[in-house]
């Protein structure tokens, strides 16, 4: 069989497959089309990121951790990671091999082979691209059973956390323009607080929402309006009129006693021009090499508080290379001793700490830095990180270098 075949044959086998048996399918298709392989697993990610969870068929199956292990550093570095078998003599046997399994830019979980060949480095390849489309069918599947959705979490969700988690969009994306990640905890038990993105083919659309109120009431706030904010942008609405409108239907069902505080952002992928509605307490921090830049955009009222009301669009602009971490409040404002909160200064500081980081992996680092803070205590409070690393190449070398020096204003349709 040639090299071009085998991952080919994979996809061709997980197409015909029900969509709760793609392990298996994975395993036979290796196992039938590289005959050195002797074991397959499929280990998924769970909603802490801490560990892998196997897709083995046991009722409950042991969790490896992401840190320190062989599957832990290809799911981190998203690269292939072999470690030789111990054989009888002074060769090895074979080779155990790890490689990420990705979507888009998404990290799912990995795939771990074990081949009797001790040098499998010709594999590396075949097994790359047949991760990518196991993590594709993945995504495809993940609507159709309960399997991968129930083996990710290590304990029962509460029902709040069960409605955040069916909103969100994932754990990250890419493009070529841009690496994005978000991270969100408590993730067993959280509420109100949510973050959500839309890939077009000219611009990007974030928003972060720190809704009021606890448990099951606020992810019912929240999930109306992260849907109304949906259904605005799917219509065509620039981010003023999708908080305007998602603002008129969180009013027109709670008339002022609940409301959502919201930061909607667009960024235009041809040259890193972003519009913001800032209706609330999200916060955003821009890095820029070394330099770290709070973005300080006109505080508007949250979503709901009043009928009717108009939203105004700022803009500064992102240059290649700079790093965007957007907050929610729950983590901004979180108390982190006596005398103080998290904030700027300490965003600031874990901010240059991950500098060196890939996207993926900053949210979880900062959510890390305020959980270390609070001497692992259980936060009060909802918490959001995301993260935005910007790679589009510069096209106008006169932008400024403090991007809140070129924001504008318009109004909004009421």
């Amino acid at each position: 069989m040639t090299r071009a075949t085998r991952p080919a044959q994979v996809e061709d086998r997980l197409r015909r497959t029900p969509a709760h048996s793609l392990p298996e399918a994975v395993e036979e298709a290796l196992k039938g089309c590289l005959p050195a392989v002797s074991a397959v697993r499929i280990l998924l990610a769970d909603y802490h990121l801490n560990v892998l969870v196997p897709l083995d068929g046991q009722d409950e199956p042991e969790p490896v951790r992401i840190a320190g292990t062989l599957a832990g550093r290809a799911f981190v570095s998203r690269k292939p990671t072999l470690n030789p078998v111990a054989g009888r003599g002074a060769a090895p046997d074979g080779c155990e091999v790890c490689v990420p399994v990705t979507a888009r830019g998404e990290r799912l979980g990995v795939l771990a082979v074990t081949t009797g060949d001790p040098a499998p480095e010709d594999l590396l390849p075949d097994l790359a691209e047949v991760a990518e489309i196991i993590g594709c069918a993945l995504k495809v599947a993940w609507n159709h059973t309960d399997r991968y959705e129930r083996a990710r979490r290590l304990r029962r969700l509460t029902l709040a956390a069960e409605i955040q988690w069916q909103l969100l969009p994932g754990h990250g994306c890419a493009g070529e323009e841009f690496s994005l990640a978000g991270h969100l905890e408590p993730a067993y038990a959280i509420g109100g607080d949510n973050f959500d993105w839309s890939t077009e083919q000219d611009h990007l659309t974030l928003t972060v929402t720190n809704g009021s109120g606890t448990g099951i009431q606020a992810a019912l706030l929240t999930s109306l309006a992260v849907g109304a904010l949906r259904n605005a942008r799917r219509s065509g609405a620039d981010v003023a009129e999708q908080a305007a409108l998602a603002g008129d239907m969180v009013h027109a069902r709670y008339r002022g006693t609940e409301f959502t505080e919201t930061l909607v952002m667009r960024v235009n992928l041809a040259d890193g021009v972003v519009s913001a509605v800032d209706a609330g307490s999200p916060h955003i921090l821009l890095m820029r090499g070394t330099t770290m830049i709070p973005i300080e955009l006109e505080h508007q009222m949250p979503l709901g508080m009043f009928a009717d009301t108009r939203y105004q669009i700022q803009q500064f602009k992102i240059e290649s290379g700079d790093r965007l971490i957007i907050v929610s409040d729950g983590l901004y404002t979180a108390p982190t001793s006596p005398d103080g909160v998290f904030g700027t200064t300490a965003l600031q500081q874990v901010a240059r700490r991950t500098r060196m980081l890939d996207a993926a992996e900053v949210p979880l680092a900062v959510i890390a830095e305020l959980m270390e803070h609070l001497g692992g205590q259980d936060l009060a409070d909802d918490a959001v990180a995301l993260c935005l690393d910007w790679k589009q190449p510069a096209t106008d070398s006169s932008s400024p270098a403090h991007p809140a020096e070129t924001q504008e204003s318009s109004d909004a349709p009421g």
